[in-house]
């Protein structure tokens, strides 16, 4: 039995997965002093507490990402939330994304292709991660960015967010960040009258749109990178699973699914109390703060069958909160989910015998942001 009050934060980066098992016999809802919070570890109780905003706001001042960017759609509720997302939900749906979508099958040929040739790689770095930031700056139109300079500025800030986990901030860091995303927002607004960051500037400010954009870059490049790096690491590390997927390549979809739910790619989400209620068994006071393990959620044993096992074809594996519920599900949903799939589909067809490098790979860690640090990989020349 694990001792919630002798928890740290260094056990919850490497491995919360195990501790929210052993927590989980408390009830869904349980005190962590390393958090100074509640902690929802069962899936029922953080679907219902994501769908009440009025009772578990994001709307605190002590919010990290809003401590960061500023108001948006990810730290506000109510009307101002309505205000702030609704200007980009039509840009989201999948019908709008289907261009992207098929550009993101070519893109990921394209960076596979790339580094065929080298027999070896860290693929998070040569795939992932420029897949994932090549497709927002496209999807969003950015104008005069390169995207190096596009990975910096989020990199920066997303280090700001989970430094605030950690009791720190440095906002000249963040500020210089935002200040860049702030001109770059202006300059695509300028430079595009009938792009949808123009259209969103009708109905926000300029500020309000790059904070907007931040946030949409959290989860286009941080859960789109992770997403891609942990279903490689995923498959790479199940031998009897991939070869169910290169059998039959229409399990790929499956097999992401799968990995979503088993490691997502953002772990948790956080929430404060605006009143006091009795909740799954526990009385919290008005302004404690509330995570959401969506990570602990997913590996709930009353819905999910051998919940750690990595099983592509798992008949329920929808039922992951992996993207949230409620009025802050993830707003790039279908993109996020395109671009894993073109990667690992991409990766598997042109890198013949692709296998992990053990000694040069580690799987995924963090507190908040949870991705494998390194998918080092070896295989076979193509066929030319």
């Amino acid at each position: 039995m694990t001792d919630a009050a002798g928890v740290t934060l260094v056990e919850l980066e490497d491995d919360p997965h195990r501790i929210w098992h052993q927590l989980r016999a408390e009830g869904p809802v349980v005190w962590v002093d390393a958090l100074n919070g509640w902690v929802i570890v069962e899936r029922q109780a953080a679907v219902k507490a994501m769908r009440d905003a009025v009772t578990f706001t994001v709307d605190d001042p002590r919010f990290s990402t809003g401590q960061v960017v500023g108001p948006s759609m990810l730290s506000t509720d109510g009307p101002a939330h309505d205000r702030h997302r609704g200007p980009f939900v039509t840009a989201f749906t999948a019908t709008a994304l289907s261009d992207a979508i098929d550009w993101c099958t070519s893109e990921a040929t394209r960076l596979v292709a790339s580094i065929a040739a080298q027999r070896e790689a860290e693929l998070r770095t040569h795939i992932a991660a420029p897949l994932a930031v090549s497709t927002i700056v496209r999807t969003l139109g950015l104008s005069d960015v390169d995207d190096d300079e596009v990975l910096s500025w989020y990199r920066t800030i997303v280090a700001e967010v989970e430094a605030i986990n950690y009791g720190g901030l440095d906002k000249d860091k963040s500020l210089a960040a935002n200040d860049a995303l702030v001109a770059a927002a202006r300059r695509t607004i300028n430079d595009n009258p009938a792009g949808f960051l123009a259209g969103a500037n009708k109905d926000l400010t300029a500020t309000e749109v790059a904070s907007n954009v931040a946030v949409i870059m959290f989860g286009a490049i941080e859960t789109s990178e992770g997403a891609t790096a942990n279903a490689l690491w995923h498959l790479l590390t199940h031998p009897d699973q991939l070869a169910l997927v290169l059998n039959d390549p229409t399990l790929i979809a499956s097999a992401v699914e799968e990995s979503l739910r088993l490691e997502p790619a953002a772990s948790a989400v956080d929430r404060y109390a605006t009143t006091d209620t009795e909740f799954a068994g526990v009385l919290i006071r008005k302004g404690d703060f509330v995570q959401v393990s969506l990570a602990a959620a997913n590996r709930d044993p009353s819905v999910f069958v051998e919940p750690d096992e990595y099983r592509v074809g798992r008949p329920n594996t929808r039922l992951s909160t992996t993207f949230a519920y409620g009025p802050h599900a993830c707003l790039g949903i279908h993109l996020a989910r395109a671009e894993t799939i073109a990667a690992v589909r991409a990766a598997l067809r042109g890198l013949p015998g692709l296998r992990l490098d053990r000694d040069q790979s580690q799987g995924p860690q963090g507190l908040v942001f949870r991705k494998a640090a390194a998918v080092t990989a070896t295989w076979d020349t193509p066929a030319s």
